[in-house]
């Protein structure tokens, strides 16, 4: 019954990834692939190194400096959007005017293809004629660099990611707070109890099963976020924003000759990094009475 499943993952992602781990372990260029050129085949000439690669990539300051921002980018942006999603979608947990109006409203993001929302932004940053930096010119502010200077692009990148990532949070963090019985609060606005008092007490314990996934969740596609830096910045100015993923395309589709071997080794080293803060993470959730 489940061998259909498993033969198609095997194909989509068994495959894949151990071709990836193979290719870490070589030099293996577009010198040295297999390649044909017209009706001629040239055959692969490339050779197994074993973990030369991952001495080389863990020995680079390049490497190193691209996880410590890719680290500072993803706690970044799924702290914010944790924070804002859940204080959105508190409020419109409650009973307000026009409730069905801002739900929809604040899920439009999500809606929208990545790449659109990205170049829309593109726009907005624009240093020139953006609107932001029209605003700002209005009222007499000089306009900020949003995506030629290091600190702004990476602010820039930041408050785009978390823009896209809201309303999944919004959507999560709704369900799970309507599944907290109304009787709780009740009983403990009896009792006496604050607002904050209600809301650290009852709300948070109620959505700690939801969050802990969601967080994780978006922590590994924040991670992964390739779209939002190469369509918006192209890891620059200066490579500030460049994260861990789009380095590693860079080494097998831009960069000449590309380095199939050491963007494989990158990828592989990615997938480790994640895998380790999983079982990091899964762990801590039993420590704390968690089941996952």
């Amino acid at each position: 019954m489940v061998a259909p499943v498993v033969l198609v993952i095997g194909l989509i992602i068994g495959y894949p990834l151990g071709r990836g781990v193979w290719l870490s372990l070589t030099d293996a260029d577009e010198a040295n692939v297999a390649r044909d050129i017209g009706v001629n085949h040239i055959p692969a000439t490339y050779s197994f190194v074993g973990l030369d690669n991952y001495a080389a990539v863990l020995g680079d300051s390049v490497f190193w400096s691209r996880l410590g921002w890719t680290a500072f980018w993803t706690v970044g942006c799924v702290a914010l959007t944790f924070g804002l999603g859940l204080t959105l979608a508190n409020m419109l947990n409650r009973k307000v005017h026009g409730r069905s109006f801002y739900r929809v409203a604040m899920i439009v993001p999500w809606g929208i293809p990545a790449f659109v929302s990205v170049f829309a932004w593109r726009m907005l940053f624009n240093e020139r004629d953006g609107l932001l930096n029209k605003v700002l010119d209005g009222g007499g502010i000089e306009a900020v660099p949003w995506l030629g200077d290091p600190t702004w692009a990476k602010l820039a990148v930041i408050a785009v990611n978390v823009w896209l990532g809201v309303p999944f949070m919004i959507v999560a963090m709704l369900g799970a707070l309507q599944s907290i019985p109304g009787e709780l609060y009740e009983a403990a606005e009896m009792d006496g109890a604050g607002p904050w008092q209600r809301f650290r007490n009852i709300t948070l314990p109620g959505v700690r099963a939801v969050s802990s996934t969601v967080i994780l969740l978006s922590t590994i596609w924040t991670f992964n976020m390739f779209p939002v830096i190469f369509l918006l910045t192209k890891g620059g100015p200066e490579d500030s924003t460049e994260i861990l993923v789009t380095y590693a395309y860079r080494l097998s589709f831009v960069n000449s000759p590309r380095d199939f071997a050491t963007s494989a080794t990158w990828g592989v080293l990615i997938l480790l990094l994640l895998v380790l803060f999983t079982m990091v993470y899964r762990r801590a959730l039993r420590r704390q009475g968690e089941v996952w």
